[in-house]
């Protein structure tokens, strides 16, 4: 009778190795989050604030609101579809939310992501759009002009200071 439990505790603890072996290969290894749900950020971040990029087009803004923060609701400022130009929306916004200097050869590498040549003539703004949750039900976001792409370059906005940008070289 012992010898059967014995047998029966080795083989509980056997499974509950098993079990942190497998948890520590899936989960502990991906920063807490499980495979399958760790790229629905309704499972692995819900209720947390969020940031995402966007580029809006700014051709026709007038100068003077170039660098404001931006109604979300706004009628007269239209996005511009990033799967068109042949970037994908969340490597898009992981650059641009990720890049902590702004250096030029990051600024460089943002013009050829959106195509140089789609530039000529336009003035095209990435924003950072903030969200959270607002009470139970509801979601306020905030848009902030981050970068002006141009014909001639890309413009930090001035109203946000150097630092946040990490010390990159403006242009």
């Amino acid at each position: 009778m012992v010898s059967m439990e014995i047998t029966r505790t080795n083989t509980g603890m056997k499974a509950i190795g098993a079990i942190l072996l497998i948890y520590a290969l899936l989960v502990a290894t991906h920063e807490g989050e499980f495979w399958p749900f760790s790229i629905y950020p309704m499972f692995s971040q819900a209720g947390n604030q969020w940031t995402r990029a966007m580029v809006l087009d700014v051709t026709d803004l007038p100068e003077e609101l170039l660098w404001q923060n931006i109604p979300f609701d706004s009628n007269n400022i239209s996005p511009v579809p990033l799967n068109r130009q042949g970037v994908d929306q969340i490597d898009f916004s992981n650059f641009v939310s990720k890049t902590e200097q702004w250096t030029e050869s990051r600024k460089a590498a943002l013009r050829a992501m959106l195509r140089e040549e789609q530039l000529t003539g336009n003035r095209w703004m990435v924003v950072k759009v903030y969200g959270q949750l607002a009470g139970r039900d509801s979601v306020a976001m905030q848009i902030e002009p981050w970068l002006l792409l141009t014909d001639d370059g890309v413009v930090e906005n001035p109203n946000l200071g150097f630092e946040r940008y990490g010390g990159g070289d403006q242009l």
